[in-house]
This record gives C-alpha cells, structure tokens and sequence, in this order.
C-alpha cells in the first residue's frame, strides 16, 4: 500500500475527495471465491456458466478460453490487467491473450447491494456526496475539521468495514484534480495534492489522463506535439482555440492548470433511462420473430423497471437497432401523457419498430425512456395493453 501526503494548501478554502471502488466487480466476485485471489480472472460475457460446487468443498469455474461469443469484459483483476485485459475488450480478444484466465459471469444485483454499502458508509462520515456511478463517488471534505490524511484512512476503514472492499482515494482542491489522483496510486492508494504541486506532480502525466479529453481530442493533441499535461498548459490558449474552437479551448487551457470550480451535486436528475441487448448471432426479423419479440418485451419491461424503481415517468419513447453490418438506426415516439407502464412502452416502442427497414439481420436492439418527469408528475390508471405489436 503506498500513501502519497503532500501539504494541503490552506489558502484554498476547497477540499474535494474523489473515491473510487478497486477493480469493483471483480473484488466483490473474489468475496464469493477467496481461492481466486491473486489469479487472473474476468468477469462479463453472455451465458457464462456460474461456478459449479463440487463434492470436495472447492468450485469448477469456466476458462477463458472455452468461452464463444460476442461477449465483452466487464471488469477484469490487477493481475489479468497485466495480460492486457480490460474492460469493454471483447472476450474472444482476450482469450488470445490469457486463455487460463477465470471467466465469471457478471452479477449486478451484489454489485449495487455493496455499492449501496460502500456509499452509506461513507455518507456516515462525509455526507456531502454526489454520486458519479457504481462504483466512485465526489465527496466535499471542505466543512470537515480533520487533517486531510487520517480523514482519508478513516474513510477507506469505513468502507472496508462494510463490504470487506478496498478503494482508492484522492484529495485535492476540486474534482477535476481528485479524479486524476484517485488512479495514481491504485489500489488501495491515498493521494492528497495542493495546487503547488500541480507542476511537478500533474503536468508529466499523459494529456488523456484529464477526464474530458477521449480519444479523438488526445489524437488532435498529438497532432500539435501535445503529449502531456503540461505541454497543453504551456501551449498558447489562442492556439488551442485555432484548433479546438472556443469553448473547448479555452476549457483545455484551464483544466491544464487545474482549474475546476464545479460544485459537489449532491442530487443528478438522469436525462434518460434506456436497456439494450446484443445477440449472440444476428437474428432475422421474420426467420427469428419469436426470438426478437420475447427480447424485445423483456427490454421494455427493464425499462419500465428502471423507471418505477428510480422514481420516473418518460414522455419519449425510442428504440436502437444494430444490423448485422453494424451500421445503427435510432427512432423516437413522444407520448400523450408520460409513463413508467411497461406495456405502454412495449406499445410506443413497437410503433417505433415500425418506421425501421427490418430486411437485414439484426445484431443489437435497445429501448430507451427520456423526457422524464418524476412518477408524482402523474395519477392515472395505465390504458389496456395492445396485443397486436410488431415483432
């Protein structure tokens, strides 16, 4: 375990933690299967068979390399990370890589139960929180009168004492510079940095380690010699505007320098709920209609549950297909009056069907729930369910 203490800064009154959970999923698989420790192990896939309780106490697990399928990696150990695998890389990919590695499947229900933990053990000390997903959390210490170090170490026991989980945290004057430093020292890592140390500690990292700067724009960077953070801070800001535009170069010069004064949003109304599946074989709208049509209903049905369980209604419904040839078709139908029924989604989700050319195979098919206003926003009794829909 490596702890970073640098000198705080007291002059700035702000002090925001960034926590991120360590290698979530898999850590909470290896609470279920301590003989998996220090092996390579990954976890994703569609139809990955569940681990098989033999006779002796011990478990048969599926191997990477028996797995077929268009599955992807959804997290993934230290230790198969060091063979290369990470998440969103395609299991058939990774197999060539680690072929010994353990495959397990993903189980969300105990990843948001121990998220739940995780955020509640946390909230009990530093309660000003906002939420960023599953598994990391922006956390405004500024209120707080404790030394940033052992306020940190008491955090990550708090954690640790709730869900047997290790986590990594960064302490720094605001989001943009937290969110660097909870990866630095990962796993189970402490790093504390004032604004001083911006230049000997921030500027060698790689300009794509700023959240906000993907792919394309590092490739735009590298294009003008710009490699690293502090070769964005030293560039002219006129000239990242020549190539950015205003707004995104102006902000690329200023995040270079650590400036953030995003506030701590303790609440985030979601923009839209949505739930897709893709198929382990592209299935023909007429050849596989039973098939489609029982994934299409179980689709909008998680939807429906997405939104009653978040507390939501949506007035647009729309759906997303991927062919065979990857090539992506999305429409869209506003509704009457605002639902979280999923048999009305089922229904406008199917007069969406409609309007979609159905003669290639399909690879992907999705439902998404926008325009949302909380369930309070209506009283109403769902209309009946039509029988005839598409698919």
């Amino acid at each position: 375990m490596l702890y970073i203490h640098t000198a705080m800064n007291t002059s700035i009154p702000r002090r925001i933690a960034h926590l991120d959970m360590d290698a979530f999923f898999a850590s909470v698989e290896l609470l279920h299967y301590p003989e998996l420790r220090g092996q390579a192990v990954v976890v994703g896939g569609r139809s990955v068979h569940q681990p098989v309780l033999q006779p002796d106490g011990s478990h048969r697990f599926s191997r990477l390399r028996d797995y077929v399928g268009r599955g992807v990696v959804t997290t993934s150990t230290y230790e198969a990370r060091a063979l290369g695998i990470f998440s969103a890389m395609g299991l058939m990919k990774s197999a060539q890589l680690a072929p010994e590695a353990i495959l397990l499947p993903a189980n969300f229900d105990a990843y948001r139960d121990y998220s739940r933990h995780f955020k509640a053990a946390v909230a009990s000390i530093a309660p000003c929180i906002e939420d960023r997903g599953i598994d990391e959390i922006f956390i405004d210490l500024s209120d707080i009168p404790e030394d940033s170090l052992p306020l940190a170490r008491r955090i990550k026991q708090a954690v640790f004492d709730a869900t047997g989980l290790t986590c990594s945290i960064g302490i720094t004057p605001n989001k943009l510079l937290a969110k660097i430093c909870s990866d630095l020292d990962k796993p189970d890592g402490i790093t504390l940095l004032g604004r001083d140390e911006i230049p000997s500690r921030i500027w060698p990292l790689a300009a794509k380690k700023i959240n906000g700067i993907g792919p394309k724009a590092n490739e735009r960077l590298a294009q003008m010699g710009i490699a690293t953070i502090g070769e964005l801070a030293a560039a002219p800001v006129e000239r990242l505007v020549c190539y950015f535009g205003r707004t995104m170069g102006t902000w690329l010069h200023e995040v270079a320098h650590g400036i953030d004064e995003r506030p701590i949003k303790t609440s985030r109304e979601p923009k839209s709920i949505s739930r897709e599946s893709t198929f382990q074989r592209d299935l023909h709208a007429k050849q596989d209609r039973a098939e489609l049509s029982e994934a299409f209903t179980s689709i909008c049905l998680r939807v429906a549950d997405d939104l009653a369980r978040k507390g939501y209604v949506a007035r647009t419904i729309g759906i997303k297909l991927r062919y065979a040839d990857f090539q992506a078709v999305t429409r869209d139908i506003t509704l009457p009056m605002p639902t979280a029924d999923g048999r009305e989604i089922r229904q406008a989700a199917g007069e969406c069907l409609k309007r979609v050319p159905l003669h290639q195979r399909i690879r992907l098919l999705g439902v998404r729930a926008s325009t949302l206003l909380p369930a309070t926003a209506i009283d109403r009794q769902p209309t009946a369910f039509q029988t005839e829909l598409p698919l």
